[in-house]
């Protein structure tokens, strides 16, 4: 029995955020529903496109049931709201007022089903100056400050290549429902929960807002590197790059003796974490003078016989055909709902010693509308 089996969540979500927070709730067991217009989830026409489905889509709406609603139409209405009070967990995505505008906000629903949680998923949040505003990954990225950090020293501005303000949104919006949940089951009463992928980015940012807390001065772009500690980033050796985070001085010692190059041990600007990162400019030039004499696999054999933590620099092809994750089984066999074969990453977890599978596949859009609404609407759910 998985975590959240017999839980009943409905998802009125597009794109990511909001629906790879359903995706982690599905994992985890939950019956997750999401409903879509006739269009369906824009996220259906993105790239790769394979016979007419697409992969990206696939991949964060495994183990969901879709039904299809048109909440422009009276009848749609009536319908998404019969599913909501049937719901333990609502997901949403639209902007702020959307939901009231079609009678499924938060003080609506509440009144009949006080157990409900509701978690809203957005750019900046459901109040303030910036809450009526659009956002999508690459313009939060840019706001919260991580375009500011990210790339080399003297670069244009660069994103993270990974989408990591829908994720980090996706991940509290999944842990706090998942938290919210538990309240409602012991009491009886839901929770509103507020997501932003701004305050989600922000929450996620220790690092940069200590150093500008604790010293006053604006994090910058470092590459590869690291602000408070080095060596630790990725190093050039005759066959490439490898990365290197030797981030205390007992590694430090390690490093330098794998290379034959104890004196630097011994150099005022390189005897604490801290001032081998106020000096890590001169301390690279050093490093790889003596790192391009070594082949990529011969330096990381050496350093990890002498502990230090290091690893090649993989493209995604090659990290999914590393041992480790041939052996966590994280890569699963996927068949989309026209027949092709395909792959997805699952959740890397596991729970009780099983791996979070794909029990269903993504599904076609409107697939389960009749099934749901049988289901649900003629099948209100306890009070806990």
């Amino acid at each position: 029995m998985l975590p959240l089996q017999g839980i009943r969540v409905i998802e009125f979500c597009q794109v990511l955020a909001g629906p790879f927070a359903g995706c982690l709730l599905a994992d985890m067991g939950a019956d997750v529903v999401k409903v879509e217009s006739p269009e369906g989830d824009l996220m259906r026409q993105w790239p790769p496109i394979l016979e007419g489905y697409s992969q990206y889509f696939a991949s964060v709406n495994r183990n969901k049931r879709s039904v299809v609603l048109d909440l422009k139409t009276d009848a749609g209405r009536a319908d998404a709201r019969r599913l909501a009070l049937s719901a333990d967990i609502l997901l949403e995505n639209f902007r702020p007022g959307v939901m009231a505008k079609f009678g499924l906000d938060y003080a609506t629903l509440a009144k009949e089903h006080p157990a409900l949680v509701y978690c809203s998923v957005s750019a900046f949040g459901q109040t303030g100056p910036r809450a009526g505003d659009g956002g999508f990954d690459m313009t939060v990225q840019a706001m919260s400050g991580v375009m500011s950090v990210t790339g080399e020293r003297d670069g244009r501005p660069a994103k993270c290549g990974i989408p990591i303000a829908d994720f980090s949104a996706g991940l509290y919006a999944a842990f706090s429902a998942a938290a919210a949940l538990h309240k409602a089951r012991s009491t009886g009463h839901g929770d509103y929960v507020d997501v932003s992928m701004l305050g989600s980015m922000l929450g996620i940012a220790n690092l940069q807002t200590s150093e500008l807390f604790g010293t006053g001065r604006d994090p910058v772009r470092l590459g590869s590197a690291h602000p408070m500690n080095a060596p630790y980033a990725a190093f050039c050796c005759r066959d490439g790059y490898f990365a290197l985070a030797a981030g205390t001085n007992k590694l430090w010692e390690a490093a330098c003796e794998v290379i034959g190059r104890t004196d630097l041990t011994q150099d005022a600007r390189f005897t604490s974490p801290s001032l081998r990162a106020q000096h890590q400019d001169a301390l690279r030039e050093l490093l790889e003078a003596e790192f391009v004499k070594y082949d990529a696999a011969g330096l990381l054999e050496r350093m990890n016989a002498r502990g230090v933590p290091c690893a090649p620099l993989y493209n995604y092809s090659q990290v999914l055909a590393d041992p480790q994750v041939e052996h966590m089984e994280w890569v699963q066999e996927l068949q989309l709902p026209n027949g092709v074969a395909s792959k997805t990453v699952i959740s890397p977890q596991q729970v009780s010693g099983r791996r979070l599978v794909v029990r269903r596949g993504p599904p076609a859009l409107g697939a389960h509308t009749a099934e749901v609404l049988a289901e649900w609407k003629n099948q209100p759910k306890d009070p806990p």
